[in-house]
């Protein structure tokens, strides 16, 4: 049987979406986001290479740590002074988000 958590995603359009996924499948927060088909640019497809997949985190859940490759695109793309993003290529699902909530970020077009 198959491990659920619930995430509370809202689109670029301010919809509210909230999806039911699976977290022994080892996706992170991007793959769910594409998986329910909200829309999400992610342009490098989850490499950290770009800063299109990013969300800003509304709920108050603890997030692991960011990587320096996570935290050195959201400075170059000058998201670090958007409180609470990250990029949802880096945030793999555990039972821990369960009822996750975040808010797509605007693309930066990289």
């Amino acid at each position: 049987m198959e491990a659920l958590i619930t995430l509370n995603i809202t689109d670029l359009n301010g919809v509210k979406h909230k999806v039911e996924t699976p977290v022994d499948m080892g996706l992170n927060l991007m793959e769910a986001i594409r998986l329910h088909e909200i829309p999400i640019k992610a342009l490098c497809g989850g490499m950290a290479l770009c800063a299109s997949c990013h969300v800003i985190l509304d709920s108050h859940h603890q997030l692991p740590e960011m990587s320096e490759s996570e935290e050195a695109m959201l400075d170059d793309a000058f998201l670090l002074d958007i409180p609470n993003s990250r990029l949802s290529c880096q945030l793999k699902l555990t039972p821990d988000l369960d009822g996750l909530e975040v808010r797509l970020g605007e693309s930066t077009g990289n």
